[in-house]
């Protein structure tokens, strides 16, 4: 049986055993607010433990690309606080990353590489030079799915270590803001009362701000050699 066959198999096994046993359920605010004290007992009877199994879980549903980052994210802020709930999700988040990343790789780059040889060919060209800074703009801005970018830079050939240490270094503010909002859990209503239009145009502002820096640069290169 072929490698990618059977690691698209046991993906899809654990994706459907996720839902089959309702964890995606947990995975809500209501049911996050209702244990969170149950979380908070687990976790000061047993931090390092907790603290363990939280990372762990928080990889495996970012890893399969599942639902749930969010929401994770919030639980990381209630159960353990501001600094650790950053730290934990920090490292989490890029590890569950860089994970999904490595798999999109493995299973679809030789296809998309096949169907989209020619038209890759300058989006390949483009990554090399800059993909730091375009995987840095993408993780500034919220709004751009978690996992897409994930799978989307899979296929491309950005090295594995720039993914992942740009990726950590990109959605720490996003981190940030969801964690702090995890320590004041009782305010939150719903996902969209944490990112208002404010915040968000000043996500996609440091978004743009590496890559204009970037071509700014560059054009002031050019005028200098033209001199």
């Amino acid at each position: 049986m072929s490698k990618k066959i059977l690691l698209l198999g046991v993906l899809l096994a654990l994706g459907l055993a996720f839902y089959l046993f309702d964890l995606h359920q947990w995975l809500t605010l209501e049911k996050l607010k209702a244990g969170r004290a149950q979380f908070q007992q687990w976790q000061a009877a047993s931090p390092i433990l907790v603290g363990l199994l939280f990372t762990i879980f928080y990889i495996v549903v970012t890893g399969l690309s599942l639902p749930g980052a969010a929401i994770l994210s919030l639980a990381a802020g209630a159960i353990f606080g501001l600094l650790w709930g950053t730290v934990i999700v920090s490292f989490a988040s890029s590890i569950g990353a860089t994970l999904a990343f490595l798999v999109s790789r493995y299973l679809l780059q030789d296809w998309a590489q096949q169907r989209f040889g020619r038209r890759l060919g300058a989006i390949h060209a483009g990554i090399e030079r800059e993909g730091a800074f375009y995987l840095f703009a993408l993780r500034l801005v919220p709004v751009f799915p978690f996992f897409l970018i994930n799978i989307l830079m899979g296929l491309t050939r950005i090295k594995t270590w720039t993914f992942y240490w740009v990726s950590q270094l990109g959605m720490l503010a996003a981190t940030l803001v969801y964690v702090n909002a995890g320590t004041q859990l009782g305010r939150v209503e719903r996902l969209g009362d944490i990112l208002s239009p404010q915040l968000l145009l000043s996500f996609v502002l440091l978004g743009l701000f590496p890559l204009l820096a970037k071509y700014f640069l560059n054009w002031l290169k050019r005028r200098r050699a033209a001199v």
